[in-house]
This record gives C-alpha cells, structure tokens and sequence, in this order.
C-alpha cells in the first residue's frame, strides 16, 4: 500500500520504536528522509543511521532506559502546508528542541536555517 505522507510514517515508526524500546528501526530510504536521520544524528537523538540500497536504519538512544525523543509533532500536512520566513522560524519547547524545514538550501534545523536567513516549509518539531 503506498504511503500519503512519508515524513509522517517514518516518525510514526520512530516513535513506536521509541515505546516498545527498540535499539533500531528500519524506514524507506529516500533523500529527504536521509538528510532528516543526518539532522537528528547531528542533534543528538539517535546514536547513528546506516544507509542501505533501499532502507535507513536508524540506531535509537536511550539515557537510564528512556527514550531522548520525548513528543513529536508533524507541522506541515499534505492537505495544509505551513511555510515561514526566516524571522518566523518557530522555537520549540523555548529552546529544548528543534524544527526541522525543507528549505532551498535543502533540508535544515530551524537555527541553521535562521543563521543563513532562509525559511521554508516547517516539516516537523521534536522534543
């Protein structure tokens, strides 16, 4: 069956993973969902991710057996979509977590896009 919303699938799994305690998930691997596993790598909620020809694995992290990944929320929908500008960037959580957008400097964390002054569509928060 096909997927509406691939973004939305692979924090679904994450987050299932997350509750069943699961130390890897495996999600389809495209270039968005690749460069998403890089920013929560770089931000420090999963261990590492290895890519494969046709599958991500994502290698969860856990401190004293709870998940770092506490909510996450899915922003932009395929039937409402939210684009910022760079000065709307939204703060997550007051500064405790990110937002990831699709930008046209390609897929950034809501500082980094700020930083380089680009807004863009606001994909998801995580905290």
């Amino acid at each position: 069956m096909a997927v509406i919303d691939p973004i939305a699938d692979m924090l679904a799994r994450i987050r299932n993973a997350h509750q069943a305690l699961h130390k890897d998930v495996a999600v389809p691997r495209s270039k968005v969902k690749s460069a998403i596993a890089g920013i929560l790598k770089e931000e420090g909620y999963i261990v590492d991710f290895k890519e494969e020809e046709r599958e991500i694995t994502l290698t969860l992290k856990y401190a004293k057996g709870r998940a770092l990944i506490y909510g996450m929320k899915k922003i932009s929908k395929p039937g409402r979509r939210v684009y910022v500008g760079a000065q709307d960037i939204p703060r997550v959580q007051n500064g405790l977590g990110i937002c990831v957008l699709s930008t046209s400097q390609g897929v950034l964390e809501g500082t980094v896009a700020k930083a380089q002054n680009v807004g863009g569509e606001v994909l998801f928060e995580l905290w």
